[in-house]
C-alpha cells in the first residue's frame, strides 16, 4: 500500500457479526490499476477480498475485527485435526481454476441454504457466485474435494506472495461429521507450504464469537494489532 492509492470509507451499516452494532469498512480504490500487485501488502496489512474489493474494517465504535494469519513454517497440527485429515482420507483434493459452475454452483446454494436461510445470501444466483468468489485481477483457484466424482466442497483460495488467502470454503450440509471447513485449512496449509508462502490469512479473528471459535486451533496463529503483527497470546 502506498500513499497513491487512494482508500474509500464506506457508509455505516449493519453489521455482520452484531446485529446491534454498525460497521465501516476502508477500502481499496477498486478502480486502481494494478489491483494484483496492491493484493500481497495488502493482505500484510490486514486487508481482505471480498469480490472485486479489498477491505479493512474501519468502525470508531468497535475494534473487534482483528487481522489473523497462520505461521505455515511454525504451524503444528492437532489431535483434533488429526482425526480430521483420517475422516476425509477417502476424498481427493484438486486444484482447479475459478468461476461458475453448474455443479459448484448447486452446492453453494445448498450451502447457503443451511447456514444462512432467509438472510438474503441464500438466494444466490450464478451471477452473485462470480461476483462474490472471484475477481479479474486476483490470484484464485478452487480447491475442490471429492469422494469419487461427487463434489463435497470447495475452497476459495488466493494465492500471493506474501501468503494464502482462505477466501471461503462452501461444503455439502449433510457432511457436517467430517469437518470440512477444518479440512479445507489443512489443506490450504499444504498448498502453503507446497508454493513456499509463508502465511494462511483467515480473514478477522473476534473474540468470544462462536462462528469465530475455530481459528485459535491454528496455531501458532497471528493477530493484527497497533499496526504490526503478534503471536495470539
Amino acid at each position: 500500500m502506498t500513499d497513491r492509492v487512494r482508500l474509500f470509507q464506506t457508509l455505516p451499516h449493519t453489521c455482520g457479526y452484531f446485529a446491534e452494532r454498525t460497521a465501516q469498512n476502508l477500502v481499496v480504490d477498486p478502480g486502481a490499476p494494478h489491483l494484483d500487485r496492491l493484493y500481497g501488502p495488502a493482505l500484510a496489512k490486514g486487508f481482505r477480498r471480498a469480490g472485486g474489493h479489498l477491505y479493512l474494517p474501519q468502525c470508531t465504535a468497535c475494534q473487534a475485527c482483528v487481522p489473523c494469519r497462520i505461521d505455515v513454517d511454525g504451524f503444528s497440527i492437532d489431535r483434533g485435526q488429526r482425526r480430521c485429515l483420517k475422516r476425509n482420507a477417502d476424498l481427493t483434493v484438486n486444484e482447479q481454476m475459478p468461476g461458475f459452475t453448474h455443479e459448484r454452483h448447486a452446492l453453494y446454494q445448498r450451502y447457503l441454504h443451511a447456514r444462512h436461510s432467509g438472510g438474503g445470501m441464500d438466494a444466490a444466483d450464478a451471477e452473485d457466485f462470480q461476483r462474490f468468489l472471484a475477481a479479474p485481477w486476483s490470484p484464485t483457484l478452487f480447491l475442490e474435494f471429492r469422494k469419487g466424482r461427487r463434489l463435497l466442497g470447495v475452497a476459495v483460495t488466493d494465492m500471493a506472495l506474501a501468503g494464502l488467502s482462505a477466501v471461503y470454503t462452501f461444503f455439502d450440509p449433510d457432511e457436517q461429521a467430517r469437518s470440512l471447513g477444518t479440512f479445507g485449512i489443512l489443506q490450504q496449509v499444504e498448498l502453503a507450504k507446497r508454493r513456499g508462502v509463508p502465511y494462511v490469512y483467515l480473514g478477522f479473528w473476534i473474540a468470544g464469537h462462536p462462528k469465530m471459535d475455530y481459528k485459535r486451533h491454528f496455531k501458532p496463529l497471528e493477530i493484527r494489532k497497533h499496526g504490526r503483527w503478534i503471536p495470539m497470546p
